[in-house]
């Protein structure tokens, strides 16, 4: 009798372990079935290099070749060999690729503009973009070049004499039907990074305050719903631990990642969840959804052979040559020969591009795992964003 129903409750956490399994992979279920989908007529994007589809290319250098080489064939302003996270979320909503904000040249701004920028932060900068690669255009800027945008795009198309004047503006109606997606605060770590880990952990406070000022602000503006990323196991980039020689033990984790830098994402991901939270109660009208990118981005990592990607920290573009990098794109004459940061042959088994920024496939691996809603708080597939988020 004993045997059989330990039998029967083994069974059951099997099955239990499934579903959890499942809602981890993100291959149950959508909560959302029956809500209708909320027809989003337009993105606009807030982030750093992770979402940027052109800012910092058409403000400062362009990227070179070879990134862009495994979709666009070309550069096209993304710091991949192909499409960022972004890309896919536009795909996934049937809306095309967005325009950089920054980029005037070709751009479509109908459904929407991306005002990320590679290098950005949520707070001000003290720092020059030609010292570490800081962005000039933090989270504020952002927020300030979308209210122009707003502005003077509706006073275009208010004034435009035909409709073809109006094709590539967007709906001063569509507005408050949009999406507003966020990823940054990646680089707000990093560069705490060269202080001390104290003062980096003392400032995550107001990081956070800044960054759900600049929600409410948008609220304010008329926008309602709200798609927020929390930043990803930063200490897992190659570029977290290519340089570090011995490392004592317990610096890295398991799969090689720096533990330190990883425990300074949570603290950062819990704190900007507890701000989500608070914005929810003081913003009534608002469907805010807090993602998970983190449990996407290490739960690749964590099984990167099992999902049929190399070694995790390896990486595709650059070379390495006598403990001396040369960068994905770049050129340097290393003992008198010139050494070119060249593409892997396979970009698709790679996790990581360059050091520092994921490939395509990987990219495509996060959307499949966090656009149904299944590492999302609200459970709400990004489609159904828009209703009210459940709790359980």
């Amino acid at each position: 009798m004993r045997s059989e129903m330990w039998m029967k409750m083994e069974s059951f956490r099997a099955l239990l372990g499934g579903i959890l399994v499942a809602w981890v992979l993100g291959v149950g279920g959508e909560v959302g079935m029956g809500l209708p989908s909320c027809g989003f007529p337009a993105i606009y994007n807030f982030g750093d290099s992770n979402s940027d589809t052109g800012g910092i290319s058409a403000a400062f250098l362009p990227i070179s070749a070879p990134y862009g080489e495994n979709f666009f064939h070309k550069p096209a302003g993304r710091d991949s060999d192909g499409r960022v996270l972004i890309d896919f979320i536009a795909e996934h909503l049937g809306l095309p690729y967005l325009s950089a904000y920054l980029d005037s040249i070709g751009a479509n701004y109908r459904h929407g503009a991306n005002f990320a920028t590679g290098g950005s932060t949520i707070l001000r900068p003290n720092e020059t973009i030609y010292q570490y690669g800081i962005s000039p255009f933090f989270l504020d800027m952002q927020i300030s070049q979308f209210d122009q945008f707003k502005a003077r795009t509706r006073d275009l198309y208010i004034q435009a004499k035909s409709p073809s004047d109006r094709d590539k503006l967007p709906r001063p109606e569509d507005f408050p039907k949009a999406l507003y997606t966020f990823d940054i605060g990646q680089n707000d770590l990093s560069v705490g990074f060269r202080q001390s880990y104290g003062q980096l952990r003392a400032s995550i406070p107001d990081i956070v305050n800044k960054f759900t000022a600049a929600v409410q602000h948008l609220y304010q503006e008329g926008a309602r719903t709200f798609w927020i990323h929390n930043t990803g196991p930063i200490g897992c980039l190659p570029v977290a631990v290519m340089y570090i020689r011995n490392p004592p033990p317990g610096m890295l984790d398991q799969y090689g990642c720096n533990k330190a830098q990883n425990e300074i994402a949570v603290e950062f991901n819990k704190q900007l969840k507890d701000g989500v939270m608070r914005l929810r109660a003081q913003l009534p009208q608002a469907s805010i959804t807090y993602v998970d990118l983190y449990a996407a981005k290490y739960g690749l990592i964590s099984d990167a052979k099992g999902q049929g990607f190399v070694d995790p920290l390896k990486i595709c573009c650059g070379n390495r040559v006598n403990d001396y990098n040369v960068w994905c794109g770049q050129k340097a004459i290393i003992n008198g020969t010139e050494v070119y940061g060249s593409s892997c042959a396979s970009p698709s088994a790679y996790i990581s591009w360059d050091g520092v920024h994921y490939s395509q496939a990987a990219n495509h691996w996060f959307a499949n795992h966090i656009l149904n809603g299944s590492l999302s708080d609200s459970s709400l597939p990004i489609a159904q964003a828009c209703h009210k988020p459940y709790h359980f």
